[in-house]
């Protein structure tokens, strides 16, 4: 008796299995995407709230209300089939204030989309020595041949204050 109870418990359980796997069985898997580096130098210009500032001025960083930004961007552009919409992810990482003596370090990951005119809109987390925050970004990438030039506009709103970089650069497409 204790044997087939077993059997049955077994045979319930392969079925019960086997019931849930169909539908995975049945699914297809989506084309392969390309991707593209589009990775190079980044500079430009932010502007800090006075909340900004007074934060830097409390630990101890001393800078005027607009510092210039040097860097590096980081960024992997996925295709997809058919579609003018691609699905783009980068981290930048910046230092900024070096024409005022100060060394301001800047990371961001930015996940976003990009048209095929180059239209691009960018959301992720930031952080710096003013503290973390959201970044959004938008922007315009112009092509010249295998040249990009990206013009991007980033508002960072946090507790301590708001800040807005307007940057620029160039990446050499690359797969």
């Amino acid at each position: 008796m204790f044997t087939l109870s077993l059997v049955r418990r077994a045979a319930l359980a392969a079925a019960v299995t086997l019931a849930a796997a169909i539908p995975a069985a049945a699914q297809t898997l989506p084309p392969v995407a390309h991707s593209a580096d589009l990775s190079g130098p980044r500079f430009g210009l932010t502007l800090l709230s006075n909340g900004i500032v007074d934060t830097l001025a409390d630990r101890e960083i001393t800078v005027r209300p607009y510092v210039s930004q040097f860097g590096w961007q980081v960024e992997k552009q996925f295709f997809t089939q058919n579609s003018g919409v691609t699905m783009v992810t980068e981290w930048v990482g910046l230092l900024g204030g070096l024409e005022q003596s100060v060394a301001l370090p800047s990371l961001s990951w930015l996940v976003g989309i990009r048209t095929r005119d180059g239209a691009e809109f960018g959301i992720g987390p930031n952080i710096t020595p003013a503290g973390t925050a959201l970044v959004l970004a938008t922007g315009m990438t112009f092509r010249a041949g295998a040249v990009n030039v990206p013009v991007n506009v980033a508002v960072v709103p946090s507790k301590s204050g708001t800040r807005v970089s307007i940057l620029t650069g160039f990446s050499l497409r690359r797969r």
